[in-house]
């Protein structure tokens, strides 16, 4: 029994997700670029799997601010804050397999 504790203790840490790569960096335009875009498209989604909150990201400032489709207890569009995400651990996740779409097939 003591031996099983022991591995447990030495097990590495959980690894936290890289949400947002270079590639994504370079594919998300600049904040206020679809301003006058009827349907812009989401370029990447980072969701927690223990809740119903999603966030769909179509703009980025290329520090720290997101603006897009936020889809909690209610869906809108505003802004969010990738340190805000990243603050939350291995509790968010970005959908590896996500697709640029446009906000209106969300």
């Amino acid at each position: 029994m003591m031996k099983a504790c022991h591995f447990l203790l030495k097990t590495e840490a959980i690894k936290i997700m890289k949400l947002l790569t270079k590639q994504l960096r370079e594919a998300l335009p600049p904040l206020y670029t679809n301003e006058n875009e009827t349907d812009p498209k989401a370029i990447a989604k980072f969701f927690t799997p223990f809740s119903n909150w999603t966030w769909y990201a179509t703009e980025f400032d290329g520090k720290d601010t997101f603006f897009g489709l936020v889809d909690g207890f209610d869906k809108e569009l505003g802004y969010f804050s990738l340190a805000e995400l990243e603050s939350l651990g291995h509790k968010i996740e970005r959908d590896l397999w996500f697709k640029p779409t446009p906000l209106s097939q969300l």
